[in-house]
């Protein structure tokens, strides 16, 4: 009897481990491939409880979701013979389990180390034919876009599908950096001179035009000036003359008394004259009728 027991516990046991040894479990997040003594029988993507053949099979898992890798910084020179320090990531997705094993095996840095030469090549191949201003401005997409298209057509040979390629920086190597900065500001230094320069010489011009109006303005203010005065002159001369001749002895005797206010009014200047003198003659005799 007890040894009945016995042999059913064993045979039970030997039951529990074959079925242990016989079914697996594959996750939403996983895609395994079945290998018999090392080749690939098939490959399971649908989740849930599978079997397979104890000890002869193995099963080998392989993550079924989104992947990164990032490539360390890599120096690489444009069309322009720029030097960029460019570093990217690049997000897959392994979709061809078999193939993936066919080509790298199960290990999953193996596959890393093939895409990091499949980026740089990628990298420099495309960035090679472009100048800096297109690296550093708008067209910047268009140049992933074919980054990612190289890396992807490579890559699909290893079961592996390539969802993007981004540049996550491109910088100037140190010296380089000094360089350009050197160049910016020679360059604002030259368009500064260049602004004061126009700036002076557009001064210099307002400065001249202003100078002839002014010069203009006072010659024809003064012709105006002498040409009133001289009719001024005209008319006064003419008013006197025309005075003069209505009456000689008064406009005579008029000229002689405002001499006279003007040389002893202030009762404090001294002639020396002659007692004979002409200009005496209205203080010595009255004019005549």
């Amino acid at each position: 009897m007890n040894r009945g027991i016995l042999a059913g516990l064993a045979a039970a046991l030997v039951l529990l481990v074959l079925a242990g040894a016989s079914l697996f479990t594959v996750v939403q997040t996983e895609q395994v491939l079945i290998t018999q003594l090392g080749q690939p029988i098939r490959v399971i993507s649908a989740p849930g409880l599978h079997m397979k053949v104890p000890f002869i099979q193995t099963v080998i898992s392989f993550d079924r979701r989104l992947l990164d890798y990032e490539t360390p910084g890599e120096e690489v020179i444009l069309a322009d013979q720029r030097r960029l320090i460019v570093d990217s990531f690049t997000r897959f997705r392994i979709t061809d389990p078999l193939q993936y094993y066919q080509a790298v095996g199960s290990a999953e840095d193996a596959i890393r180390a093939r895409l990091n030469s499949v980026v740089t090549s990628s990298l420099r191949r495309v960035l090679g034919n472009e100048q800096l201003l297109r690296v550093l401005s708008s067209d910047r997409g268009r140049i992933m876009g074919l980054i990612r298209g190289q890396v992807s057509d490579e890559m699909r040979g290893f079961g592996v599908t390539v969802e993007d390629v981004r540049l996550r920086r491109a910088d100037l190597p140190e010296e380089n950096t000094q360089a350009v900065l050197s160049r910016m500001k020679s360059e604002r230094e030259r368009i500064a001179s260049q602004a004061r320069a126009e700036g002076a010489e557009a001064s210099a011009r307002i400065r001249a035009d202003a100078e002839r109006d002014r010069t203009v303005l006072l010659a024809e203010a003064r012709a105006s000036a002498d040409r009133l005065r001289g009719e001024g002159e005209r008319q006064s001369i003419k008013i006197y003359a025309d005075a003069f001749q209505q009456d000689a002895k008064f406009y005579e005797f008029y000229r002689t008394m405002q001499a006279y206010r003007e040389s002893f009014g202030n009762g404090q200047s001294r002639l020396v004259l002659t007692p004979d003198s002409e200009f005496l003659r209205m203080l010595r005799q009255a004019p005549g009728g």
